[in-house]
């Protein structure tokens, strides 16, 4: 293509009656690069790219002090002589001792005297050369075990353990009893004095500083917990090798405690004090949104000085596990309440990992250090106390022993690095469970797969593609200890199980038609080991195609089927894989057709968008207490009750996945099944785990949003975590808080594939403010629209769409109210501008997009199956889908510069995104628009021929096939450079979806082509407005309110 003349891809002259489509605004060019597909060059130097301007001036201030790795615990034992003994003479001050042979790691037993009342006191300056005298003794260590984890039995299975109050280490450093015995440490006079004096553990009380203006931060000095020696040269950040006092920390708080009393009272007083994020205003009203900046990551978190532990910069936790829609959290319920912002938790604690991605830390030694009071785990954020032999709780702070082994490397039985630990430099980090975290031995993966079987589906070609999709993916299943089962069932109006006993050479079929009773026709060889029972699995499936051919059978008999699994898997749990193609219509469970076009568009569809039988409710919890989980294919031609069946995934953990009009005679159809079933089937899974999530004083969980069932106030049960799942958290505050960092921490206790039990530990830290400045600044968008996604589903269900729209609309007035009236200068009365501060300034946008999605759009035309399945994905996508799913990416494909579709760096370098405004279509242009479930390439009237041959192998725009397509790999340039922008974006995107690919013409079919155009949100539609007179509405709901 490259070397043809530009003349080939010019259009002809228009026709004198020729119109364009929309002209482009003068001061809003397109970008483009020399392109052989524009009808005209621009020019001698082409159009200048758009230069993204710099939006977010806020001081990167770094949250960590000096970095000091401080020593081993001084071990000093001295005791008083006996009667009649004379003291020895004083040692001298370089006296150095030579370590013990022994290599048992010294106990963490505190020292005599010490209490949690002084915990935080500082010792005098030392002389410079004072070093105190180190002796190791070597102390038996006790090995105990505890329960961290209890659940009440509710019936044969046994389900997770729940979080106990009782701490797995707890008689570690239990008082001894009466009459027993203990041995004293006891340290230096200097060390001894220290933690002698009349120190308090000092708190910050933002709430308290009622004199700070709204524009003045307020950022308080936090005392640091290391630092770098003075005078050493010498010294690394790394920990030294020999043992030595972790003391040294504390000697600097004391010599800066007077200078930091000092800069906070300057800072209470708003002197002083520096912002570390500026509060940038941007006016909305006729400025195209910049939708480049949806990538861009959330506000920083500006912590105070020295809050981590140690100098890592994986201390806090990564947005793709968890994020805030606020990265300061207000001191004071009334000032969230006045900012009108929503604070809340996005959590994908089981996100897949990409190309270039830190696996998570696993902490192998089972050594896990608990907070007595709340059962935090120790993280990053805690501090040291009493020479390193006590941790604070950041979150209860509460002083807790130090595990006797914490400083023990059980590998190599040698002393270990402290500040080298994963939990105290790692907020996403894993641990190996001890047996103390188990009632039961550790869960096998399980499938079990219930097929529909029904002419319906054997016509559609379901039955054969599922079997040859799980015949080709029994490699991919997880089962790296060869523990995974595997069972079968399949079902019409009777239900059809198959004896897969590993002795046999070909699989039995036992029917059970008795359907009101349902019963396992025998105890074994229903359920199979994969690997033992290999050969006999591999030929049930080469088979099962062929098995049902000619039925004529067009009954479903789908509850009985889950009762039967259900009772299959239930003493072990597992994971029961329906794939349906018709809609049950034998009892239990049997359901009819209850699509009411007259209802559609009006208050009665919310009817239609709840469950219309509580069987599969009623089971779904069942499921969920025996650790059972039900993931749904449903591959109907017709309607199939996606709000009923769907109730089975949402309470146990699963998933929904909807194929309508699913036929597996056109490829593209069985393409996308086939790819996304076999990634959900070879996909890490976490079994029987539960989720909970734990902050600091003062701040509790209010709502979840999500497929998992609410066991406790806080404790969520999933039998299975899917990869890629998202769970939402509302938050509130219940008091003042009085400290400068708030943590919230978030604990996934579950099985891995591979039989080991995990613990699964997020923390997250942010910053406390009195500033509603500093909220607005910290607002995370993506983060809030994902949480006001899910509350639109919720308000959809409970009460009606209509209900759920307006909410939406009257908190982002709320919002841009609050701005307009606390931090801008027209305060009150009209004005002609809406502003927000830049870091929100896309949120009225993901709103609009929000309003208008299939899922929640005002329209009469939109079937209940497709709105119920989109409310399904708006409540489990991760934010990386959520996003490009509200506001689709939009590309022009006939201007893009040379290099856009090649290999770069950084993959496939993709073009730059347009606004979603039909002033972007030209007649002669291509273009690709991608929602993370489909993707659209519109071809204009007058494109060129030559593009046409280029990318569709097609001669001119009228021969061109429109609809579901695959698009052809052409021997060109031009077709490999858009063959593998597609192929990037079917990779970038998290989860195991596979989108499909749509042609679609200028006059070309109507549904297609407003299918297509309902994705261009900047422009009016039928009900809903355009993105300016959006912003109109919301103006003039602004100025004609108060707030």
């Amino acid at each position: 293509m490259a070397n043809l003349p530009p003349t080939q891809y010019n259009r002809p002259p228009p026709s004198p009656n020729f119109r364009p489509m929309q002209n482009t605004e003068p001061n809003q060019p397109i970008q483009r690069g020399p392109s052989p597909y524009r009808p005209q060059p621009p020019g001698p130097g082409g159009a200048s790219p758009n230069q993204r301007p710099v939006t977010d001036p806020r001081q990167q201030l770094s949250p960590l002090g000096r970095p000091y790795t401080p020593p081993g615990p001084p071990n000093v034992h001295s005791r008083p002589p006996p009667p009649g003994v004379s003291p020895s003479p004083p040692l001298p001050a370089n006296f150095r001792p030579q370590p013990p042979s022994s290599n048992v790691p010294p106990s963490g037993v505190a020292p005599v005297g010490f209490s949690q009342g002084i915990a935080s006191q500082m010792r005098p300056p030392m002389s410079p050369g004072y070093r105190p005298v180190h002796i190791q003794p070597s102390y038996p260590v006790q090995q105990t075990s505890g329960s961290g984890y209890q659940v009440t039995q509710l019936n044969s299975a046994s389900p997770p353990p729940v979080e106990s109050p009782v701490p797995p280490t707890e008689n570690r450093a239990t008082s001894p009893s009466a009459g027993t015995h203990k041995s004293k440490r006891l340290y230096p006079k200097q060390i001894n004095e220290a933690y002698t004096e009349t120190n308090t553990y000092q708190t910050f009380t933002p709430a308290a500083a009622s004199n700070i203006t709204g524009q003045q931060p307020l950022h308080p000095q936090h005392q640091p917990q290391y630092f770098t020696p003075a005078g050493d040269q010498n010294y690394t950040p790394m920990a030294p090798p020999v043992p030595s006092p972790y003391n040294q920390q504390y000697t600097q708080q004391q010599q800066q405690s007077s200078m930091t009393a000092l800069t906070n009272q300057f800072s209470n007083m708003g002197v002083g004090g520096l912002s570390q994020a500026h509060l940038t205003s941007v006016n909305l009203i006729g400025m195209p949104p910049s939708v480049k900046d949806l990538d861009d990551p959330p506000p920083t978190i500006n912590l105070p000085p020295n809050t981590s532990v140690t100098p890592s910069d994986k201390a806090n936790c990564d947005p793709s596990y968890k994020r805030s829609t606020l990265n300061a959290i207000p001191a004071t319920s009334s000032l969230l309440s006045k900012s009108r912002l929503p604070l809340g938790l996005i959590i994908t604690p089981y996100r897949s990992l990409k190309e270039g991605d830190d696996p998570v830390p696993v902490v192998t030694d089972t050594i896990i250090a608990r907070c007595r009071r709340c059962r935090s785990y120790i993280n990053p954020f805690v501090t040291f106390a009493e020479g390193g032999q006590k941790w604070r709780c950041n979150m209860c702070f509460l002083l807790n022993d130090v595990p006797p082994q914490f400083d023990w490397d059980i590998q190599t039985n040698q002393q270990a690095d402290r500040w080298k630990r994963a939990e105290l430099n790692h907020a996403v980090v894993e641990f190996v469970a001890p047996t103390e975290y188990m009632v039961r031995p550790p869960q096998p993966p399980v499938y079990l797969f219930i097929i529909d079987v029904s002419y319906p589906a054997v016509q559609s070609g379901a039955v054969a593609t599922a079997a040859r999709t799980i015949l080709e993916s029994l490699d991919r299943i997880p089962n790296e200890e060869n523990r995974t089962k595997i069972g079968f069932i399949t079902v019409d109006t009777s239900l059809h199980f198959y004896s897969l006993n590993s002795s046999a050479s070909v699989p039995q079929m036992l029917v059970v038609s008795d359907l009101e009773d349902v019963f396992l026709p025998q105890p074994d060889d229903l359920l199979v080991n994969l690997m033992e029972s290999r050969s006999v699995v591999e030929s049930l499936l080469r088979s099962l195609g062929d098995m049902f051919k000619d039925t004529q059978i067009v009954g479903n008999a789908l509850g009985s089927a889950l009762l039967a699994g259900f009772k299959l898997i239930s003493p072990i749990g597992g994971k029961i894989v329906v794939l349906q193609s018709s809609l049950p219509n034998i009892n239990p469970g049997a359901l009819k057709p209850r699509e009411d076009p007259k209802s559609l568009g009006t208050p009665k569809e919310s009817v239609l968008l709840q469950s219309a039988d509580p069987f599969y409710k009623k089971f779904a919890v069942d499921c969920s207490r025996s650790q059972v989980c039900v993931d749904m294919f449903l591959l109907g031609s017709q309607y199939s009750d996606v709000a009923t069946l769907g109730c089975c995934p949402r309470y146990t953990g699963g998933q929904t996945y909807f194929y309508p009009a699913f036929n597996a005679g056109r490829s593209e159809d069985a393409l996308k099944f086939a790819h996304e079933f076999a990634e959900f089937l070879a996909s890490p899974i976490a079994l029987e785990a539960v989720i909970r999530v734990r902050a600091s004083k003062g701040i509790r969980m209010t709502a979840f949003h999500g497929n998992f069932f609410v066991r406790q106030t806080d404790l969520l049960a999933l039998p299975n975590v899917s990869r890629d799942h998202s769970y939402t958290i509302e938050v509130g505050i219940e008091e003042n808080i009085t400290t400068p960092t708030v943590c919230f921490q978030t604990a996934l206790l579950h099985t891995t594939c591979f039989g080991e039990r995990r613990i699964r530990v997020l923390t997250l830290a942010l910053p406390v403010t009195n500033s509603i400045s500093e909220l607005f600044v910290s607002a995370d968008q993506v983060a809030i629209t994902t949480l006001l996604a899910n509350k639109a589903v919720e308000r959809s269900l409970s009460s009606k769409l209509e209900d759920a729209r307006d909410a939406l609309t009257n908190k982002m007035i709320d919002i841009l109210g609050v701005y307009k009236s606390t931090l801008t200068s027209s305060q009150s009365g009209a004005s002609p501008q809406l502003q927000i501060c830049d870091n929100l300034k896309l949120l009225p946008l993901l709103s609009l997009g929000l309003l208008k999605h299939v899922g929640l759009r005002a329209s009469s035309q939109i079937p209940t199956d497709l709105r119920s399945y989109a409310m399904c994905l708006l409540t489990t996508m991760p934010s990386q889908l959520l996003i490009p799913y509200l506001h689709p990416r939009f590309y022009s494909l006939h201007n893009m510069s040379q290099e856009v579709g090649t290999y770069g760096s950084e993959g496939t370098i993709m073009p730059e995104p347009l606004n979603l405004s039909s002033e972007k279509l030209e007649r002669h242009g291509a273009y690709l628009l991608e929602d993370s479930q489909n993707i659209f390439i519109w071809i204009g009237r007058q494109v060129s021929p030559q593009l046409c041959i280029d990318l569709l192998d097609a001669r001119s725009y009228e021969e061109i096939r429109t609809g579901k397509v695959s698009l052809p790999q052409l021997d060109n340039a031009f077709s490999q450079r858009v063959n593998a922008i597609i192929g990037k974006t079917r990779e970038m995107r998290r989860g195991v979806y596979y989108p499909h690919l749509y042609i679609v013409k200028e006059d070309g079919d109507p549904s297609l082509r407003l299918w297509f155009l309902s994705h261009i949100i900047e422009d009016r539609t039928d009900t809903v407005m355009s993105y300016h007179q959006w912003l109109a509405h919301l103006k003039d709901k602004v100025n004609s309110g108060s707030f």
